[in-house]
């Protein structure tokens, strides 16, 4: 069956996360009439998802460090944020009466810290507006004639649009929608598309059955992380990860992806060095170990003199052998730097976000692909990446209300 085509002009906006709500929040308040197609039965899942443990909405961090984030998109990202930054998204989300607060990280949450609140109050805000949903909508390209094809429950139909914007999120929990089919449909158009990779993912290593077994989900607290870039100059930060049954996951890590995958990439594997006791000096360290251990086990000796917990130990004791663990000189300067071989991401399907996606070069400065005229495109599918911490967010938001305006001032100037 076929939607019939009516005045004013028409928009679909494909796909229900934060990207494809806000270019659809857009387009509507300028008069476009505008039909959002989830391939899901409800939209914004994976925006739930994100915010089962406490919604990230944003960070506090000023710009321009919060561009940097952004790594070598910094400045074409940094041009959205110019449009809607953090700021901006707080007010936005105070005009549904929802107050917002930073954290101690700099990050910024919801009072209570909860998701669902403000997606179903901005749901009933669009469709108030005359947004309509369409849900168990899967997107399948067009038809001959240029008609948006969907696959539903009750079979194919076909839609008319006078402009489209494409916010079908990356590769990652593609049990949520994001599953990244939509890339060669693109590339099959000639947009150049940056292959997905995992972003903000853990690494396997390879640990001993002992210690996946006994401390798999072990947090590593605090810590400081050593590594190098694709121009091998050295980085240090200090942070919170975790430890599971294959390596090591967590916002520490998260923060780094980018460098480690490169570098994996490029050299087969990744060196991280782990500082486990960063409130100590290597001197200190050396002279407490150095004390004589009366009896107790070298763990219960690591503790008591180096502040280790069990999960540290299992690491000092993961990478010294039987003979290295009697010196102390060398465990106080494993503790100080202690060496983990990265060998691969985790698989796409579990990270929290993608990086690749249609490069940032295929697009005009309102988001709008070059190859495909009137079709523009927003949100994690686009070819940038970021730290978790609201950054993700921000952007995908961000991004969103640029190409909503852009469709908007592209159907009206028609």
């Amino acid at each position: 069956m076929s939607i019939s085509s009516t005045k004013p002009p028409r928009l679909a906006v494909i796909g229900g996360g934060p990207a494809g709500l806000m270019a659809a929040e857009v387009a509507r308040a300028g008069g476009i009439d505008v039909h959002l197609f989830e391939a899901k039965g409800s939209v914004g899942r994976k925006f739930l998802i994100a915010g089962k443990g406490g919604l990230n909405l944003t960070h506090s961090e000023p710009r321009p460090a919060f561009d940097a984030r952004y790594r070598e998109r910094a400045a074409q990202v940094g041009r959205w944020l110019d449009g809607f930054d953090a700021d901006a998204l707080r007010e936005w989300a105070r005009g549904f009466g929802i107050d917002t607060y930073v954290g101690s990280s700099g990050r910024v949450f919801p009072q209570d810290r909860k998701a669902a609140p403000l997606l179903r109050g901005w749901v009933r805000r669009l469709k108030e507006s005359g947004v309509q949903f369409h849900v168990h909508h899967r997107w399948t390209g067009w038809d001959d004639a240029g008609a948006l094809r969907f696959t539903t429950p009750d079979g194919e139909v076909l839609f008319d649009a006078d402009a489209t914007v494409l916010a079908l999120g990356g590769g990652s929990w593609p049990q949520l929608g994001s599953d990244g089919a939509w890339t060669q449909m693109l590339a099959a158009r000639g947009i150049d598309i940056a292959p997905l990779q995992p972003a903000n993912c853990g690494f396997d290593i390879g640990w001993s059955e002992h210690l996946a077994s006994k401390h798999a989900g072990a947090p590593l607290k605090p810590v400081i992380a050593y590594w190098r870039d694709a121009a091998n100059i050295e980085h240090a930060l200090q942070g919170e990860c975790v430890l599971t049954e294959t390596g090591i996951e967590g916002s520490l890590i998260y923060a780094i992806t980018a460098d480690l995958r490169e570098t994996i990439a490029r050299d087969g594997e990744a060196l991280l060095h782990l500082d486990l006791a960063p409130g100590r000096t290597l001197a200190r360290l050396q002279a407490e170990l150095a004390k004589p251990r009366n009896g107790r086990s070298l763990g219960e000796h690591l503790r008591r003199q180096a502040g280790l917990d069990c999960a540290k130990a299992a690491l000092v004791f993961e990478v010294l052998d039987k003979t290295a663990l009697q010196d102390m000189q060398r465990v106080a300067a494993t503790i100080k730097r202690l060496p983990l071989r990265l060998l691969r991401p985790r698989p796409m399907a579990e990270t929290i976000s993608t990086a690749g996606g249609v490069r940032l070069e295929a697009l005009d400065d309102a988001l709008m692909l070059r190859e495909l005229p009137g079709v523009f495109a927003a949100g994690e599918m686009l070819d940038w990446e970021a730290p978790t911490g609201g950054y993700l967010l921000t952007a995908c938001f961000a991004s969103g209300l640029r190409a909503g305006e852009g469709a908007t001032r592209w159907l009206q100037s028609r």
